[in-house]
């Protein structure tokens, strides 16, 4: 389909009663911000108009220089399924400029797109598929969340186990009038655990899909009296929550990871990105996996993916290839969680995938028994590593790889180390409940 134009805007604006547009972009952690202005101010939105305060955003610029621009991409224009008063609400996507109009180092969009870019230059378009997965709590009588749970369903199971297949019902009809195409919904493994699948797309568009799928569902769930987290781990014992990302790379219609004559018709340019995922696994996990809570759930027993190790066959590596073929050949690269900045961990997946075609990396054997089951001398006799087992052994791996730096750029690298490490200061001095369980009577 066609992009969007500013007049295609303008008229849809018209023709559906909007009365307000939300103007959305991320700040570098991840969290949706937004800035709300009358449908009057649509025309001068999109002509680049807008100014805000930029001093204001996590990891944005100090407050000596706080004024930036606003650029909606109008090909990001959709209409959120409720209303205001008798009219609708819009949304785009927003890029953000320095007032000189030059893009903004520390615009996440901006980042994906440098990416994107340099894949183009040579001769590809990534197209990814994520696998969001959260929880659907209860809120207590005040209505603050909870992580309280009447549910009791499985993978798989239906009403009335499933406590929550109504919300979930609502949260596909909303997404689906918005545009996207859904593929699957269902509940996931742990209690109150439910995964949402949509349709694959380019870099761009899959990133702006997942902040507004998050956004979406977190509206709905709460329109139900539930809370809906994508918190990665927010029950000990059970499964966390996951964002598997399917990945490919096309030239043309061609995708570029399918070659018929290849070992298990895959593409050298197909194992070369596997090597490239590989060898940056440890550098990328800081942002695919960006809180203290992430590594609660990159653990054994739970499905997560701990080891750095790749199969055509098991789900206990990091990168599975499904066995689809043709045009729907992709790899899965399983640790990623739903706390992260999309834009950027798909510019850290893409740089590193394209580092291995660039060099040719090869990855080593494929892994097609149980990681889980091998001791950690056959693993070590396998050459299988880990991943990182906190946030703090994450950033000093990020900070020591010029080539995932390079895809944040110096701004947000600097800006989001600097975040994590006090993130990871607070976590780190305090007293938690289970040291006082452990210690208090015991010492």
């Amino acid at each position: 389909m066609p992009a969007l134009t500013k007049e295609d805007v303008l008229k849809q604006a018209r023709e559906h009663d909007v009365k307000f547009i939300h103007l959305q972009f991320t700040d570098i952690t991840g969290v949706l911000k937004n800035v709300a202005i009358p449908v009057e101010q649509l025309e001068a939105a999109l002509d680049g108009e807008l100014m805000f305060d930029g001093s204001s955003i996590e990891g944005f610029v100090r407050i000596e220089e706080s004024d930036m621009y606003l650029r909606p991409d109008p090909s990001t224009f959709a209409i959120f399924p409720w209303t205001v008063g008798n009219g609708t609400v819009g949304r785009l996507m927003c890029d953000i400029y320095n007032p000189d109009g030059t893009p903004f180092e520390g615009c996440p969009r901006h980042a994906l797109k440098k990416v994107l870019a340099e894949a183009k230059e040579l001769g590809f378009t990534m197209m990814a598929g994520p696998e969001p997965e959260f929880f659907l709590f209860n809120r207590d009588e005040t209505g603050r969340p909870t992580t309280n749970t009447y549910d009791g369903a499985g993978y798989f199971d239906l009403s009335p186990v499933d406590l929550g297949e109504e919300a979930r019902r609502d949260m596909v009809l909303a997404l689906q009038s918005m545009g996207f195409e859904i593929e699957a919904s269902h509940h996931e493994v742990a209690p109150a655990q439910h995964e949402i699948d949509f349709r694959y797309a380019d870099g761009l568009k899959t990133a702006d899909n997942i902040a507004t799928f998050k956004f979406v569902v977190r509206v709905v769930a709460q329109r139900h009296g539930l809370n809906a987290t994508f918190m990665p781990k927010p029950v000990f014992g059970v499964n966390g929550s996951g964002m598997h990302t399917h990945q490919s790379l096309f030239r043309g219609d061609e995708n570029a990871f399918y070659d018929p004559n290849g070992r298990n018709q895959l593409s050298d340019v197909a194992l070369y990105y596997v090597g490239g995922l590989m060898k940056h696994a440890r550098a990328f996990t800081a942002i695919t996996n960006p809180t203290v809570n992430s590594y609660k759930r990159l653990v054994p027993g739970y499905e997560a993916p701990c080891y750095i190790a790749w199969s055509e066959r098991n789900r206990s590596p990091l990168v599975r290839v499904p066995a689809a073929r043709g045009k729907k050949t992709r790899i899965e690269l399983r640790s990623p969680d739903p706390s992260c900045n999309p834009y950027l961990a798909l510019a850290v997946m893409l740089k590193a995938g394209l580092d291995g075609i660039k060099n040719k990396i090869l990855p080593p054997e494929p892994v097609n028994k149980n990681i889980y089951a091998l001791s950690p001398a056959e693993r070590k006799e396998a050459g299988i590593e880990s991943l990182p087992g906190s946030l703090a052994e994450a950033l000093d791996e990020l900070e020591n790889d010029p080539v995932i730096l390079e895809a944040l750029g110096p701004h947000i690298s600097q800006r989001f180390v600097e975040a994590k490490r006090i993130e990871w200061d607070i976590y780190r001095t305090q007293v938690h409940k289970w040291e006082i369980d452990q210690y208090l009577m015991v010492f």
